[in-house]
């Protein structure tokens, strides 16, 4: 019997890639994770129905940068962009940074 691969380890860096892209020092990993999971579990609680497949979170010093793939982004965006600048203002809560959404 063979050994079993993660189908996603497998593809990282071929043909898909990290879903968080950031580099930090050390003693700072854990916190920005933990504020990463946040993110996507509050994203993942508003749009329950919008059907999402991937969020993807970007970071720099100073900003963070979430794309959110989704088969019906009018449910994220909202009535001329009402609900999106809701959740911006919430996760710039959260994470005390300027967010792109």
């Amino acid at each position: 019997m063979g050994q079993k691969v993660s189908p996603i380890g497998q593809r990282i860096g071929i043909i898909l890639n990290w879903e968080s892209r950031w580099y930090a020092e050390k003693r700072d990993v854990a916190d920005l994770l933990q504020e990463d999971l946040k993110i996507r579990d509050l994203l993942n609680d508003l749009y329950k129905n919008a059907s999402i497949s991937k969020i993807e979170i970007e970071r720099s010093k100073s900003r963070v940068i979430i794309t959110v793939n989704t088969a019906k982004p009018g449910m994220v965006i909202g009535r001329n962009g009402e609900t999106k600048n809701a959740v911006v203002l919430k996760l710039k809560q959260l994470t005390n940074k300027e967010v792109f959404l």
